[in-house]
């Protein structure tokens, strides 16, 4: 009981750290820099907030996946879990493998746009990211959802 609990614990503290995170970069960080910062520095700004963000994320991923696996296994395997708790497997490898994606390919274009002070291809990767993000952010208040109401539906 306790280890479940625990690992409950993890995972909710994980997938908070980024849905919230994804919603703190989009109605607050984003905004503010495009409000105060010139653009070389706010997409170096951008570029240096996404990297540690997104680095955390991966952390988070490990986190939600080990708990995740680690709860299934002690409620007694797949079989015997609420469908709320196949749609978050479902809706969290999507959100993974967005994750995947944008860091492979915008994030790291953003990175070397910025390295090369290339200010132009920097700012064309950026709505790229935003849009990738939204996408997220949207799976991941899904996920909360069928995770809170998937048992009473």
């Amino acid at each position: 009981m306790l280890l479940t609990a625990l690992l409950l614990l993890l995972h909710l503290l994980a997938a908070a750290f980024w849905v919230g995170g994804m919603a703190l970069m989009q109605w607050a960080v984003r905004p503010a820099a495009a409000q105060t910062l010139e653009p070389p520095e706010r997409l170096r700004f951008m570029a240096a907030t996404l990297g540690r963000f997104l680095n955390g994320v991966r952390v988070a991923i490990v986190v939600l996946l080990a708990s995740g696996v680690g709860m299934v296994l002690l409620g007694g395997g797949p079989g015997g879990m609420h469908w709320g708790v196949h749609a978050m497997v479902a809706l969290g490898l999507v959100m993974i493998g967005l994750y995947g994606h944008l860091r492979r390919t915008p994030f790291a274009q953003l990175e070397r746009a910025v390295a090369a002070g290339d200010w132009s291809a920097a700012a064309q990767r950026l709505p790229v990211i935003r849009r990738l993000v939204n996408v997220n952010l949207a799976l991941g208040v899904a996920v909360f959802a069928a995770a809170v109401l998937g048992p009473a539906l």
